[in-house]
């Protein structure tokens, strides 16, 4: 039997695991056995425990408590734990999703000791190293045996990066496997679709009518915590609830919230505050957001998931950020990148309005992503 080792720490990790351990649950529990490490790197109770308890993912293993803290100051404390678990535990691959701290962390302790690395969402590149998120993909891309990207431009991003797609068992480090596999998110999704919901009312709760509304998500640092970015964010989403007096519903992290008083100009606040059509909520659970953007009209983000999600629901997005890992939803026309420039948000709006009839073709692979990688495990 394989022993491995899942580590998490935010709550897109946390919702991508459901489908891993659910996979091995259902067809792969006599020759896989997962033990679970989160390492506290979201650790406010909407963000992680709600989502153990609705998606039914087995309790995590070991909760290392790190919490919120500097980049350097996480991370270490992240390794220094990792690795204590990882002499204990012995297992035979260490599983990371993404690029978050955790996966970083995650990375360096496993290659140090030369336990072999399976990295999930391999090969996504924004090309843009100011970003965290790309130097903790291109870290532990680099230190994985298997690599399994959801698309295939993430397949050629690891080829010209130097990787090779027919090397041969058995792979290591030196000798990686990559393999295209779907988006394990994508498993996800149609799989809680039906029954999302079924399991909340958040539709009736802020008085939303399916396909009139906006759903959008902020958190990206770079966005909040720059007054410029976030007032041009903030004038663009209050000129389109009052024009065209639709709904835009905000799930927003505590931090951000508090950060709009801040942060926003005192004029702009307070007609953010006092615009009906504006609904600032707390975070969503993860059958919230799926309902929402299910019902939704159109998404405005800067998360590379919910980019993702959008495109599973077949809705527009306008993408808050100089550049996407998810290069097909633009390239399919239906994901407009926009920055956080008042104008460009405006116009891919305005796009989307005049164009209702676009096309979803299937690039995120058939739903099969975590039975796929089971299966290469063992």
């Amino acid at each position: 039997m394989k022993k491995i080792l899942t580590i998490i720490g935010a709550r897109p990790q946390i919702i991508k695991a459901a489908a891993l351990s659910r996979a091995i649950r259902n067809n792969f529990s006599n020759e896989i056995k997962e033990v679970i490490v989160h390492t506290g790197q979201h650790y406010d109770e909407n963000m992680s425990e709600v989502f153990f308890n609705e998606m039914q993912i087995p309790k995590p293993d070991y909760n290392l408590g790190t919490g919120s803290a500097s980049h350097g100051k996480q991370t270490a404390d992240m390794i220094e734990k990792i690795e204590e678990i990882l002499v204990k535990e012995k297992p035979d691959y260490v599983v990371l999703y993404g690029d978050t701290n955790s996966t970083l962390a995650g990375s360096v302790a496993a290659a140090k000791i030369h336990i072999p690395i399976v990295h999930i969402e391999a090969g996504l590149r924004s090309f843009n190293k100011s970003m965290p998120e790309e130097i903790n993909r291109i870290v532990c891309d680099h230190t994985s045996t298997l690599l399994f990207s959801p698309t295939r431009t993430g397949i050629n991003n690891l080829i010209r990066e130097g990787f090779k797609t027919h090397t041969k068992p058995p792979f290591t480090s030196d000798n990686p496997g990559i393999f295209h596999c779907g988006d394990i998110m994508y498993d996800n999704s149609l799989y809680f679709a039906k029954i999302a919901e079924e399991k909340t009312d958040i539709l009736k709760k802020y008085n939303l009518q399916k396909g009139n509304f906006i759903l959008g998500t902020i958190h990206r640092d770079n966005n909040t915590d720059i007054p410029e970015r976030l007032n041009a964010i903030f004038e663009a989403i209050h000129e389109i609830s009052s024009t065209k007096e639709l709904d835009i519903v905000l799930p927003l992290h505590p931090r951000t919230s508090k950060i709009l008083s801040q942060n926003l100009d005192a004029e702009l606040f307070e007609a953010i505050s006092n615009n009906p059509f504006i609904k600032i909520i707390p975070p969503a659970s993860f059958f919230e957001i799926i309902t929402l953007e299910k019902n939704c009209k159109l998404v405005m983000t800067d998360s590379g998931g919910v980019q993702k999600e959008a495109y599973y629901f077949e809705k527009p997005v306008i993408i808050l950020r100089p550049e996407t890992e998810w290069v097909e939803i633009v390239e399919n026309g239906v994901g407009k990148i926009t920055d956080a420039n008042k104008e460009n948000i405006l116009n891919a709006f305005n796009y989307f309005e005049s164009n209702p009839n676009l096309s979803f073709p299937p690039v995120f692979g058939d739903g099969k992503a975590a039975e796929f990688i089971c299966g290469k495990l063992i």
